[in-house]
């Protein structure tokens, strides 16, 4: 039984449409959720705590990452609060202000694919130092 013969340009068609499926439709998916999931808050908030660490870390993605001790009476074991910034004018006014009593305007968001983006899901955006 012979081969049927087949059209050039159908393959051609047939493997636009495969590529399109296998490469390109994901990519794109990809890019709608990374968008999404960054422009989209989950929550927004603020914290008030003193800032305990503050520094810039990564191996390729470098982000500054911090953590304040919130706590509510006096003698009592404080909470960790870690955080990421984004800003860097946030940045340099949290180099400032180690073991300063702080107030941080954040905004949560949820399910980042990756840590470039830094390392918690909460983004801090102002700091307001207390007296």
């Amino acid at each position: 039984m012979p081969w049927p013969i087949v059209n050039p340009a159908t393959v051609r068609k047939v493997l636009r449409r495969i590529f399109l499926i296998v490469f390109v439709l994901p990519v794109i998916l990809g890019m709608v959720y990374v968008y999404f999931v960054l422009n989209y808050v989950y929550s927004e908030g603020v914290r008030a705590g003193y800032l305990q660490k503050f520094s810039q870390k990564g191996w390729i993605c470098k982000s500054y990452e911090g953590e304040i001790a919130m706590t509510t009476v006096p003698g009592v074991a404080p909470i960790i609060w870690n955080f990421s910034v984004w800003d860097e004018k946030v940045a340099a006014q949290l180099r400032n202000v180690p073991g300063k009593k702080v107030v941080l305007h954040y905004r949560e968001y949820r399910h980042i694919p990756t840590d470039c983006f830094g390392e918690t899901g909460y983004f801090v955006d102002s700091v307001t130092v207390a007296e």
